[in-house]
């Protein structure tokens, strides 16, 4: 099933064009990784994904059930302020004031959710510590964590493993995994081409001169991905199958 599609979509700021007739689907159950060049709009199209910025032109499309208010959003670690005054559960709780009627004041079913959520990404040990004593990889599982809270099919992370050292990093990408193996669609803004290659089951490319969609297979036998395929084709013994396709590259 289809939870987002985007037709044709013209993206920029104060009538400078950033992001021009972009197309591609996620399905239930995808991991897409948005790839590229700096500069080239990976930020900018986040931000239309969420509503933040209005469109120039296309179209955005929500599957049944979906919609911008609906899509568990992890931003890149710097827009954080490392002293947040506020314990781990009281940011996670933060993921359901969206969804909230009663402003402040969560019901009895997102406090158990919370916990369950706690559990399945492992911070309950550390629910009230404060955020800010946190390390890098802790915070951005305590923040993935609040993502969760605010959907329950659609998560989009934005660079989410900036900052972190190799050990983290691997940690947080076995967590995302995992997610997606249960049922989580995960979106995700990289610029570690190489761990997004081994997770993803799409790629979107966005490039100056060239821009990609399709299966993580299709783009390592592109024109634009296949430098990677130097140490031969990662992506499970080349079994993916789904349709893609790729202009200008």
């Amino acid at each position: 099933m289809s939870l987002l599609k985007v037709n044709d979509l013209t993206l920029g700021y104060d009538g400078k064009v950033i992001v021009k007739g972009l197309g591609f689907c996620v399905n239930e159950g995808d991991f897409l990784s948005i790839i590229g060049e700096n500069g080239t709009g990976k930020t900018t199209l986040v931000k239309g994904l969420l509503g933040l910025i209005p469109k120039i032109s296309g179209e955005i499309e929500f599957g049944e059930g979906i919609s911008q208010s609906h899509i568990g959003y992890l931003g890149q670690k710097n827009q954080i302020s490392k002293d947040f005054p506020a314990s781990v559960y009281e940011i996670v709780m933060s993921g359901f004031l969206n969804s909230n009627r009663f402003g402040l004041f969560y019901t009895k079913e997102q406090k158990k959710e919370a916990q369950l959520l706690m559990d399945r990404v492992g911070i309950t040990s550390i629910r009230n510590s404060s955020f800010s004593q946190l390390s890098g990889g802790q915070q951005q599982r305590v923040l993935l964590c609040r993502a969760l809270c605010a959907t329950k099919k659609l998560i989009l992370l934005d660079e989410p493993a900036t900052g972190l050292d190799p050990i983290a990093t691997a940690e947080f990408y076995t967590l995302l995994q995992k997610l997606n193996s249960e049922g989580v669609t995960v979106i995700m803004v990289s610029h570690d081409v190489t761990g997004a290659i081994k997770m993803s089951s799409n790629i979107l490319y966005l490039g100056k001169d060239a821009t990609f969609y399709g299966t993580t297979h299709q783009y390592l036998h592109s024109n634009v991905g296949k430098s990677l395929l130097l140490e031969g084709c990662p992506c499970d013994s080349c079994k993916h199958n789904a349709k893609g396709g790729f202009k200008n590259a």
